[in-house]
């Protein structure tokens, strides 16, 4: 499962580890997977058994003046008094790319989860500007020199009408209310980076990024 982000986003308060607008690719649309997606696998009224971990929500990137921050959200959006999702068969990548052709990606990201002799641990791999592995326990700032990592349970920053959505595509009527978010009070699981602008090529100035979900044994 892929998810993507093609423009300017506001960083969320609820997940920022710092506030701020990150421009990514800003001369293309935005393309970004939502909850549930693909229903055959993550969506439990196509799918009895869906498979949360994988379903990648959104993917949020931002920069101050000197650091740049990547967040991925997933398994979402879900009662604020359920746990966070740690599934230790899954593997999330972060992939970030200066090429306007083929979109390899220069740089990734991986982070997992049970990595580290704890259940519930978190291991990143591949952070810009890091030596080997940061890992540590869940739920807590984990850094290496100027680099800081973080994952755990999250407020859903996401705002969108679902009912107005539903009642638009049934009746065809244009039902959206602005004071209306179907995701205020609801959490999901995320993997958030930070580390130093200075540590990636950013090449012509203009940058891709999105995220993957793999589970081990076959592609999401």
């Amino acid at each position: 499962m892929t998810g993507w982000l093609g423009r300017a986003l506001l960083g969320s308060a609820a997940i920022a580890l710092v506030a701020g607008v990150f421009v990514v690719a800003a001369d293309r649309g935005a393309r970004a997977a939502d909850h549930l997606d693909p229903p055959a696998r993550t969506d439990p009224a196509v799918d009895t058994t869906p498979d949360k971990a994988a379903d990648i929500a959104d993917v949020y990137a931002w920069h101050t003046p000197t650091d740049l921050v990547i967040a991925v959200t997933f398994a979402g959006p879900q009662a604020s008094n359920l746990p966070a999702t740690y599934d230790r068969d899954m593997l999330y990548t972060i992939n970030i790319s200066n090429d306007d052709v083929t979109f390899t990606p220069e740089v990734q990201i991986h982070f997992r989860f049970g990595q580290n002799g704890s259940a519930t641990g978190v291991q990143f791999t591949g952070v810009p500007g890091t030596t080997g592995a940061i890992e540590g326990p869940v739920e807590a700032d984990l850094r290496q020199g100027q680099s800081v990592v973080r994952a755990g349970l999250f407020d859903d920053p996401f705002f969108f009408d679902l009912e107005g959505f539903r009642a638009t595509r049934a009746t065809g009527a244009l039902s959206f209310r602005s004071n209306r978010n179907f995701f205020a009070g609801q959490n999901l699981t995320a993997g958030v980076v930070q580390f130093p602008r200075s540590a990636i090529d950013t090449g012509s100035g203009k940058i891709r990024i999105w995220a993957t979900s793999a589970r081990f044994g076959g592609n999401i």
